[in-house]
């Protein structure tokens, strides 16, 4: 099987910092193009998010899984599908767990639940962490979302862009129309 691995704050939605309530959830421009794209190309659509409000008291998980079912709610009306799985680290920086990325446990689970090929799939974010997992996780295809002055090194065959709709151009420039 392949998938997508897509980042949430800044990738699926724009990021206001700790998006926990579904008025904060504005969805990226074209983002509903890149996923039904996706989809139509067979990948599973998986969201790997780093969720630390809820580790450091901002948020609770009840308010993180409100958020979450609103988001697949909209995606199932615009699209008629939502996310096929959603992995989620609700820890702290502090609490050194093997989930937050740029730890590559959301990413294990997911090869391990779905037997993925991780050379055969895509991982898109918007922070150095993501890619990061993407590398330390040996996924084939690496997109970088530049939305600010973070920048990437040390980091093989990666593709920078600066808007999702570049994304989707450069997919289809690997995968094909």
């Amino acid at each position: 099987m392949k998938a997508v691995f897509f980042d949430r704050d800044g990738v699926v939605n724009k990021d206001f910092g700790y998006v926990y309530e579904s008025k904060e959830f504005v969805f990226m421009d074209n983002i509903f193009n890149l996923l039904k794209y996706c989809k139509e190309k067979g990948f599973l659509l998986l969201l790997i998010t780093n969720q630390s409000g809820i580790g450091r008291g901002y948020y609770t998980l009840n308010d993180f899984k409100e958020v979450t079912k609103y988001m697949q709610n909209e995606l199932k009306k615009k699209l008629g599908f939502g996310f096929d799985r959603i992995y989620f680290c609700p820890h702290s920086p502090e609490e050194d767990c093997l989930c937050r990325k740029p730890k590559t446990g959301m990413v294990d689970k997911a090869k391990k639940d779905y037997n993925l090929k991780l050379e055969e799939c895509f991982i898109i974010g918007d922070k150095p962490t993501d890619i990061e997992t993407g590398q330390k996780s040996e996924i084939g295809h690496k997109i970088f979302l530049k939305n600010s002055n973070e920048g990437i090194s040390n980091i093989k065959d990666v593709y920078t862009v600066f808007s999702i709709n570049e994304v989707l151009e450069t997919m289809i420039k690997i995968v094909g129309k």
